[in-house]
């Protein structure tokens, strides 16, 4: 059985930082998906980096969700791209866990562990200590990332249908109850 990973990355406790780990939070809430012989799982990853390369290397295709800077562009732009082939304009030294996964992506691709990875990105705004939310720039990406998720997970064969009527907002104010190993 194929096995793909869509794993949230951030700190939810820097504002827009925590984008990956709510955006998975909220999707697995609203959406249930299908495949006859294939498996998604969801993962809220944190900022645990290369703590989560025994988790990674089990799948073969990996959709990393994260805030990415980009030269010259404003907050709320989305990104989806194959890792291996990266936009010359992102940026991977924005923050410190940003910094921690590209290392941590690296290091499995060098030893040939590195499943197939794609990143669903986001430009953030505020990235302030103790600030529990998105800013509303990152609250209006929030459909665009939505959109080419599932467009994603359709090319690769999976159903999905809605099972809860919210908006990212629901997810947030548990966001520091949830963790990796509780999902996996």
């Amino acid at each position: 059985m194929k096995k793909i990973l869509l794993l949230g990355i951030g700190n939810v406790l820097y504002a827009d930082e925590g984008v990956g780990v709510h955006f998975v939070n909220y999707i697995k809430d609203k959406y249930q998906f299908t495949h006859p012989d294939k498996q998604l799982d969801i993962i809220d990853g944190g900022t645990l980096a290369q703590g989560l390369i025994p988790i990674i290397c089990q799948y073969d295709h990996l959709i990393v969700v994260d805030t990415v800077n980009s030269v010259g562009v404003g907050p709320g732009e989305v990104y989806f791209f194959d890792f291996d082939q990266a936009p010359a304009e992102i940026d991977w030294q924005g923050s410190a866990h940003e910094v921690e996964m590209l290392q941590t992506l690296n290091m499995m691709d060098m030893v040939g562990d590195r499943p197939q990875t794609f990143v669903l990105g986001v430009t953030p705004t505020v990235i302030e200590p103790m600030v529990l939310g998105l800013t509303d720039a990152l609250q209006h990406a929030i459909p665009t990332m939505e959109k080419a998720l599932l467009a994603q997970l359709t090319s690769l064969g999976f159903n999905h249908h809605q099972v809860a009527n919210i908006t990212i907002n629901h997810v947030i104010p548990d966001a520091y109850k949830r963790g990796c190993y509780d999902d996996a």
